[in-house]
């Protein structure tokens, strides 16, 4: 495990796994909201949904988020090395969130939609695109360690699988 000197005071976990343990007081709504995002309601599968987050944490350099839910799409049937025509659209709608929000076009939309995509998987995209931004920043901009080991992923995938984000 690469064991930097994070930025403040945290005990010693890796990824976000340490800023929720050293800070109670946000770890519950921030788990909530990823087992909203990735775990509820929605036409889009988990996989599909851990597969978008993955997505965006790869395009934003997060090593921990990135490896974490490509681990966990995989352990869920996803994050294969074809996504279909809606997925594939529905990446290139989070990669333009990912980069500027504002970057999402009617014409970005209008291919999610012919790929498949309805409101609401387009909707849970946009969000799952936008919160993994702000995940992201927050493990890599306090400095957390993420292992160097891709053993260490797989087991933290395979247990957020099978559990969720409940806490």
């Amino acid at each position: 495990m690469t064991w930097g000197v994070p930025h403040i005071d945290l005990p010693p976990l890796p990824g976000i796994a340490a800023l929720l343990a050293g800070h109670p007081q946000t770890a519950g709504p921030l788990n909530d909201l990823a087992e909203a995002l990735l775990r509820g309601p929605s036409p889009l599968t988990p996989a599909e949904r851990e597969t978008i987050a993955a997505s965006v944490s790869r395009g934003n350099e997060c090593t921990f988020c990135a490896e974490t839910h490509g681990a966990v799409a995989r352990h869920l049937g996803g994050d294969g090395p074809v996504p279909d025509a809606r997925l594939s659209a529905l990446l290139a709608v989070a990669e333009k969130v990912r980069v500027d929000g504002r970057s999402v076009t009617g014409d970005d939309i209008a291919r999610a939609r012919a790929a498949g995509a309805d409101d609401q998987a387009i909707h849970d995209t946009v969000l799952i695109a936008a919160a993994f931004c702000m995940f992201n920043r927050y493990v890599d901009g306090l400095a957390t360690v993420a292992p160097d080991d891709p053993a260490a992923y797989e087991q933290i995938g395979k247990a957020l699988a099978a559990e969720g984000y409940g806490g």
